[in-house]
């Protein structure tokens, strides 16, 4: 398919030459010609501000150079219809038919590889997300860090990386002695024995400590009464966090997020790592010790003080743990790493690029998304977030309620460092008001479409088509927006941002509905019908493939 872009650029290039040489004036180097999408309808399918750069050159007005360049433009390869100078020394470029014509045929050439790019050049990158400590159930929060961290890792492989998902599995530190003191008190109460093991003070409350208990009492009966504490909080501890681990497993990949590593914290302390990664970043000048304790030398990097990595009784700090994680990470060979956070770590961030920065990399070397708060909403009422009696607040309730394809859509709907309203009455919706569905139903009308054509006997072909034929204003439209994709996921990979892909979406489901609506398909007159149904077979495509980025079906019955 024609790279629009670099045909433009090639035009513009000779023309600019040329209106060099007729005004006698030398040019240094090949120009850079920038190319944006006009804001306002009507102004062309490209604009250039090349005429502007290039005015201390020529020494003469913008408007000038601009009408110069267009007087010159090559117009017989057939792709590009006029050119028109703008404001003060823009030029807008209009694309023709037969630039039309090879984005439709392009498209249904590629299939799905249409929209996949090579910028990732092949460079591994690790996205590691939700990462929650083995603690307790997803709740909607870690949902929306599960979809923003999995369709990141969708759209980067798309646009040419090799991408790791990772999952982090806090599995050492003071938390999990607190849940297997939880689930230990749980236990001794469910035997009448309550007095025994008294519940931590900030142990874990919810009900699922409760059944958690009650497996082990199931399992092993009452054989843990009688022993030390001590002696059987282990056997509590490793219950809990296999079941509740086993627990997040299954939302997560009931919710279509599948993980290349799950990777242990406790095996960084088991290997030696953590003591290691020290021993690196004391030889490279960042870690000294002193009053007992190790510090990291935080404030070579403006940081407002040095921070603890090893307490003076001989303990790491989870940023120790964080930056041996990391360090490991890097020796993987990846040349980005990408962590997905709550949006509570955003103070966290200067500390651990700073750690990276010590480790030998480039602070770019790291990404970190933070994910802001989602708030549930019914039919636009608030639903209470603090209990669970009668409410939604883990993941899988809200997937048991709405479902995987409008949960995953509504999570990515904005950017992630915006708070999200999450309607569940509206994610159930089967109306245009409800954006997945609104979207979905599109590439499903295309296949009905197709299904009557089949029933009518008029057969789907892309041979002797006329595709110039596409000339009216919605067919024009639903084209440019069909040959937008492929920009949209290098932008989405670019700057990490999955709700391009969701923007995208809406605006091409609404470039079609407007076209079908306004034009006859099957009763057109045969050359018409054949490029219309061409046209939407590429529609169908390009849907498809964005809804797979994703991870939302793109369904043929509705």
């Amino acid at each position: 398919m024609i790279n629009v872009e670099e045909t433009l650029r090639s035009l513009i290039g000779g023309a600019l030459k040329k209106a060099a040489s007729d005004r006698g004036v030398e040019l240094v180097g090949e120009p850079v010609i920038m190319l944006e999408k006009p804001r306002r309808e009507g102004q062309g399918d490209w604009a250039s501000n090349v005429a502007m750069q290039m005015a201390k050159a020529f020494g003469a007005s913008p408007r000038e150079i601009a009408q110069a360049v267009v007087d010159r433009l090559d117009l017989e390869s057939g792709y590009l219809d006029r050119a028109e100078v703008a404001g003060p020394g823009f030029i807008n470029f209009f694309l023709s038919p037969l630039w039309a014509s090879e984005v439709v045929a392009g498209i249904r050439r590629q299939g799905e590889a249409y929209g996949r790019c090579g910028i990732g050049r092949g460079r591994k990158v690790q996205v590691e997300f939700v990462s929650a400590n083995p603690t307790g159930p997803l709740h909607v929060g870690h949902g929306r860090g599960a979809v923003v961290g999995d369709v990141t890792a969708n759209i980067l492989a798309a646009a040419g990386w090799e991408v790791e998902r990772e999952y982090y599995i806090n599995d050492a530190g003071l938390q999990m002695t607190l849940l297997g003191k939880s689930v230990q008190s749980r236990y001794f109460d469910l035997l009448g024995r309550s007095d025994a093991a008294p519940f931590p003070e900030d142990g874990y409350k919810g009900e699922y400590i409760y059944d958690l208990a009650r497996e082990l009492v199931d399992r092993d009966g009452d054989v843990h009464l009688e022993e030390p504490l001590e002696t059987s909080l282990p056997v509590f501890q490793a219950h809990a966090v296999e079941a509740i681990l086993g627990m997040i497993r299954r939302d997560l990949k009931d919710f279509g997020v599948c993980y290349d590593v799950w990777f242990s914290e406790k095996s960084l302390y088991d290997s030696g790592a953590v003591r290691e990664a020290a021993e690196f970043l004391k030889k490279r000048g960042f870690a000294y010790e002193k009053d007992g304790a190790v510090w990291f030398k935080a404030t070579e990097f403006d940081d407002a003080k040095d921070r603890v990595l090893f307490r003076s009784n001989g303990v790491a700090t989870y940023f120790m743990s964080d930056i041996a994680y990391h360090k490991n990470k890097y020796d993987r060979g990846f040349d980005l790493v990408i962590d997905v956070w709550g949006a509570d770590h955003h103070g966290y961030v200067p500390r651990m690029t700073a750690a990276v920065e010590s480790l030998g990399r480039k602070a770019e070397d790291l990404r970190v998304l933070l994910i802001q708060f989602v708030n549930l909403l019914r039919g636009g009422e608030q639903v209470a977030m603090s209990t669970r009696s009668g409410q939604f607040v883990t993941l899988r309730d809200v997937i048991d309620e709405v479902g995987v394809d409008a949960s995953r859509y509504f999570f990515v709907m904005r950017s992630c460092d915006s708070h999200l309203d999450f309607d569940l009455a509206l994610a159930k919706e089967a109306s245009n008001e409800n954006p997945v569905y609104y979207v979905q139903y599109a590439h499903a009308r295309i296949h009905s479409l197709f299904r009557e054509a089949a029933g009518r006997g008029v057969a789907l072909s892309g041979e002797d088509v006329d595709l110039r034929l596409l000339d009216t204003a919605e067919e024009q439209a639903l084209i440019r927006k069909l040959a937008a994709f492929p920009e949209e996921v290098a932008k989405a990979s670019e700057e990490l941002a999955p709700h391009r892909v969701t923007f995208y979406l809406y605006d091409l489901a609404s470039h079609f509905h407007s076209f079908y609506n306004a034009h006859r398909v099957l009763d057109a007159e045969p050359d018409l019908r054949r490029a219309r149904l061409v046209l939407l077979d590429a529609t169908r495509i390009t849907l498809a493939n964005a809804l797979g980025l994703l991870g939302v079906q793109a369904p043929q019955n509705m």
